[in-house]
């Protein structure tokens, strides 16, 4: 049984790290049309609306929308024609913003503006002729409750929408907004109220999704489907469509959020016909089909074939022209795919001449299939996130194993259930982008680990043990023993005492919510727990990553191990030096709390019951880092990037004290015209706690993103701003010597650590154009920009913050 105190947990995803770790990549978001689509604010360039004239609050006049950014309209009044110079920025929620034909129903004055009165001589002669034919903006953006909303966010929950019934005939009936996540909807049918067993999610622009009244005026019944009708009396069922069309008003939604719905085009089928297809229930497989009933010229049944005589259900849906999952018969041979047999044929190589024989039946020619594009930016191995199409409250991580035209195989990960790869149309609104569920607050699911390979290792090496070694047979492990239980890789337990001193770089708070011990198990696995554990736990764990970073010069007895650290959006990894016998791990325990100016007990494998034996206790801190600090550090070695010879040097110890403080003043100073970089919570007043643009320089060669000029320039910056706050230093000659050989080596450094200059070289400063910045969104930044997700997170969160501040200085 694995240890309570292992440490060994579910870890939050990233996508980020997770597509480095297995060098993939993420589908383009321009692949996720109706993303894209949901992402709109219902406004658009060439809308034209009556705006209030700056100049007289109590007239107005027509503009046109040159672009939207947000709730931020940039204008330009009509007449101006290509004049730039006159436009203007307007928040909806708060400038004076009318639909066309405001003026005319609330008896306003619509009159030219000064400006271009000599260019429209007869004003009702201009608006007819510019108003011909216009879009308006939506009445419903521009005022009510509804202002200023985004159209998605219109619909909430308790809204009320139309289902068309895809499983039995068509028929439509009420359904209720449960939840809106970025678009997706889950949807429940009206008189349902207590129950979630028919709850069915959906895209808000799915085709058979429609505003309440829709069945109505398109001449369709509106009743509940056949699986609910008999839970209540056809009364009862009455009763709850006049309820619904008393609260019709303030329950519908508004016609305008379903314009970009895919139009439903004529379809060719005729009953009888065969076809190949996939049960969008479960798409898994591709199948023989037929046409089982034509209900119009836009709508008909497909079944899928089973020719067993005992079969008491059938599997059959509505579909429409542009229907995903219908092909036509060959298709699959065609692509080197699997038909698989109707069941009940017992045939072993399934023929479609001979089938088509055998039933008497036609297949559906190639014209009533609508043409199938590769033009859509999906490749093989890419990322992305989709539905389970067998549990659809699940999101999943999915994998792109197949690629045939428009359709595409995925490979979903984290399911409950493991099921087969998926067949889904390159437009189906269940495959979503990279970030999109962390984007809409929505519950991802992870891909499956293993159970903590400690643990596993260390079962196996107790079964092992009892098999090879009868006399440990009856030994009992309890918290206390720090036995070898299969020879000498074995590691003991490593106990964290949460009561020694922390030391400067670790978070005394993180320290105490670590686990109580990790181990025993497999020493490299035990010691590369432990030191993840401990850089987590850090004010700033890129720099106990630095501090931990193998020292290549040094004599090398261990394992190297590669280990990550985030901070501020930014991923680390270096390798480490871990033992990999038990008899070194006390000694590496030691060791490594040196290098971390803390307790020397403050991991390890005995546990501090009650006092410390280093005292540690009752210290101060800087009494504490004088102890075990850095003076004593240089005889078990720095790792490569660690404090340079200059900061060394300062610690003389006739001048050690003074000469620290006056280093320590000058890194405020530079810092304070730069962002503040402390870490929430970390103390200050100790000289390791303090960040340094050395520690930032630094931390550069624990990264793959920067490129080796930039980091060159960043060393260069750094210490000609120290070689200054030392220039009355009588021992200048000596650091600047100093100096230059710790650069060396540290740009060798750097460089084993980059990826090639040529590649990464920056582009050319370029001017920067400020409308376009305000303009930037999350699927932009990603695409155009090629940043992972949390930069683009971070940097459109800046650009808010922009917006936000022109907003409340420039607009009205």
């Amino acid at each position: 049984m694995c240890d309570a105190g292992s440490g060994v947990e579910e870890m939050e995803f990233n996508w980020d790290e997770y597509l480095e770790d297995i060098g993939a990549i993420a589908a383009p978001h321009g692949s996720f049309k109706h993303v894209d689509t949901s992402l709109q604010n219902g406004f658009a360039p060439g809308m034209k609306l009556e705006v209030a004239v700056k100049s007289d609050q109590n007239t107005y006049w027509v503009a046109t929308i040159i672009t939207t950014c947000g709730q931020l309209l940039l204008l330009r009044y009509d007449g101006y024609g290509e004049d730039r110079k006159a436009d203007f920025w307007c928040d909806i929620m708060t400038a004076d913003l009318h639909p066309i034909g405001w003026c005319e129903q609330n008896k306003k004055i619509l009159k030219v503006p000064e400006g271009i009165k000599d260019k429209i001589p007869d004003q009702e002669e201009f608006l007819q002729r510019v108003l011909k034919g216009a879009c308006s903006a939506p009445a419903n953006l521009l005022e009510g409750l509804h202002r200023g909303k985004n159209p998605l966010d219109l619909i909430a929950p308790g809204s009320r929408l139309e289902l068309q019934n895809f499983r039995d005939s068509l028929e439509a009936w009420i359904v209720n907004v449960v939840e809106n996540v970025g678009g997706r909807l889950k949807l429940r049918y009206e008189g349902l109220e207590d129950s979630d067993k028919f709850d069915q999610w959906i895209f808000y622009l799915d085709p058979f999704l429609h505003q309440v009244g829709w069945a109505t005026q398109n001449g369709y019944n509106l009743q509940p489907p056949l699986a609910i009708r008999s839970l209540k009396s056809e009364a009862d069922w009455q009763e709850i469509l006049k309820k619904v069309k008393e609260e019709e008003e303030e329950s519908s939604v508004p016609t305008d959020l379903f314009k970009d719905k895919p139009v439903i085009g004529v379809h060719s089928f005729s009953e009888g016909m065969k076809l190949e297809a996939v049960d969008p229930m479960a798409p898994f497989v591709i199948s023989p089909a037929t046409v089982l009933k034509v209900y119009n010229e836009k709508y008909f049944m497909i079944e899928i074939d089973d020719l067993r005589p005992e079969r008491t259900t059938s599997q059959s849906y509505i579909c429409h022209v542009n229907s995903a999952g219908i092909f036509p018969v060959q298709w699959s041979l065609k692509n080197g795919l699997h038909l698989s047999p109707p069941p009940g044929t017992f045939v072993q190589d399934f023929d479609w001449a001979d089938y088509l024989k055998q039933c008497g039946a036609e297949a559906a020619p190639q014209s009533c299939f609508p043409s199938l594009t590769s033009d859509h930016g999906f490749k093989e191995n890419m990322k992305l996130e989709a539905v389970n199409p067998v549990d659809p409250e699940e999101v999943c991580i999915a994998t792109v194993t197949k690629l045939k035209d428009s359709y595409l195989w995925l490979q979903l990960e984290g399911s409950k259930k493991p099921i087969p790869d998926c067949i889904v149309s390159v437009e189906s609104m269940d495959i979503f982008p990279v970030g999109w569920c962390e984007t809409n607050g929505y519950q991802l699911r992870p891909p499956r680990k293993a159970i903590g390979i400690s643990c596993v290792l260390f079962a196996v090496v107790i079964l092992s043990s009892r098999t090879v070694h009868d006399g440990l047979k009856n030994q009992e492990l309890n918290s206390s023993d720090s036995v070898i239980i299969n020879g000498k890789y074995c590691c003991p337990k490593i106990y964290f005492n949460h009561r020694c001193f922390s030391g400067p770089y670790l978070n005394k708070g993180r320290i105490a919510e670590l686990p109580q011990s990790v181990g025993p198990g497999n020493c490299v696995l035990v010691l590369k727990e432990v030191l993840t554990l401990l850089i987590n736990a850090a004010y700033k764990p890129s720099r106990v990553l630095r501090e931990l970073q193998l020292d290549e010069e040094a004599a090398w007895h261990g394992h190297g191990e590669t280990l990550k650290a985030k901070y501020k959006g930014k991923s680390y990894r270096a390798t480490v030096e871990v033992v990999r016998t038990a008899d070194r791990v006390a000694d590496f325990c030691r060791k490594t709390c040196i290098k971390l100016e803390c307790c020397p007990n403050l991991f390890g494998p005995q546990m501090v019951l009650d006092k410390c034996s280093e005292n540690c206790s009752v210290l101060t801190k800087t009494k504490y880092t004088h102890y075990y600090g850095k003076r004593k550090n240089k005889r078990i070695g720095r790792p490569p990037g660690g404090h340079s010879n200059l900061e060394v040097a300062m610690k003389k110890p006739n001048k050690r004290r003074k000469r620290r403080k006056h280093f320590f003043v000058h890194k405020k100073k530079r810092s304070s015209t730069s962002v503040d970089n402390t870490p929430a919570g970390s103390p200050q007043g100790s000289g390791g706690e303090e960040e340094d643009d050395q520690d930032e320089v630094d931390e550069e060669s624990l990264t793959e993103d920067s490129t080796s000029e930039q980091q060159d320039e960043l060393l260069e910056e750094s210490e000609v701003s120290e070689k200054k706050s030392l220039s009355s230093s009588p021992t200048q000659s000596e650091l600047s010597h100093s100096l230059a050989q710790d650069r060396d080596k540290r740009k060798r450094k750097l460089r084993t650590f980059s990826f090639s200059d040529d590649e990464n070289k920056p582009p050319s400063p370029k001017e920067i154009d400020g409308q376009a910045l305000l303009l930037l969104t999350l699927p932009t930044v990603q695409e155009c920009m090629d940043l992972k997700l949390g930069p683009a997170i971070k940097l459109c969160h800046h650009i808010e913050r922009v917006k936000l501040a022109f907003y409340q200085q420039f607009a009205n």
